[in-house]
């Protein structure tokens, strides 16, 4: 009988943000996350110039922790989520956390989506989320290996889900969701007529 092995796994974590304490108030998140979305006219400017639909503080804000406490609670849980993730992931951090380099809020209307993409220069990234309305899209991952398999044949429809180019995380409202920064990942379409609202972050090494 032949040896069949899985090698070179990649890991998606997956938990209840408030596993880890101090526990975030879904409401009081989404309103700091509309409010913030209001009064940012250098995030509004920016998503209207790149034609990003909805609104990001991506490319504005880099101080979400100190303008709402609640964000400062936020990081507090991140930090606990991703110390398990990197030690299921066994990486030697050679005595240096892993730090949270930034924060941003996602804001998608109905129609709105985000082009796949990855993340450089950050070891593990990761989202929670705060409004999943019916019809919310899924977290969309992509095979790392995929550039790579060049005539490689498509998988069957039913292969098994280790097996997929393509995996549909559909996360609930209070759920964390965490990958190393290498994997490629987009947000499809959203479908549902209320807005879809997630906070994304990065975290470093050393």
């Amino acid at each position: 009988m032949p040896q069949i092995d899985s090698l070179f796994v990649t890991r998606l974590y997956r938990a209840a943000l408030s596993e880890h304490k101090p526990i975030i108030d879904a409401a009081e998140m989404e309103a700091s996350c509309l409010t913030i979305a209001e009064d940012d006219e250098a995030g509004q400017d920016w998503c209207e110039a790149n034609g990003y639909p909805g609104y990001t503080s991506y490319a504005s804000l880099t101080d979400l922790p100190w303008r709402f406490p609640i964000f400062a609670d936020l990081v507090s849980a991140l930090d606990a989520h991703v110390q398990a993730f990197a030690a299921d992931l066994q990486l030697n951090l050679d005595g240096r956390a892993l730090k949270l380099e930034d924060l941003w809020i996602n804001i998608l209307p109905e129609g709105g989506s985000h082009a796949s993409h990855i993340h450089p220069h950050s070891v593990i990234s990761g989202t929670t989320y705060v409004a999943m309305p019916d019809g919310a899209s899924a977290l969309k991952l992509e095979d790392p290996r995929h550039a790579m398999m060049m005539a490689h044949p498509p998988r069957l429809k039913d292969c098994r889900r280790e097996l997929r180019t393509f995996i549909y995380e559909a996360p609930k409202v209070g759920d964390v969701l965490l990958w190393e920064s290498f994997v490629r990942h987009e947000v499809p379409m959203n479908m549902s007529e209320e807005e879809r609202i997630s906070v994304s972050f990065n975290y470093a090494w050393g």
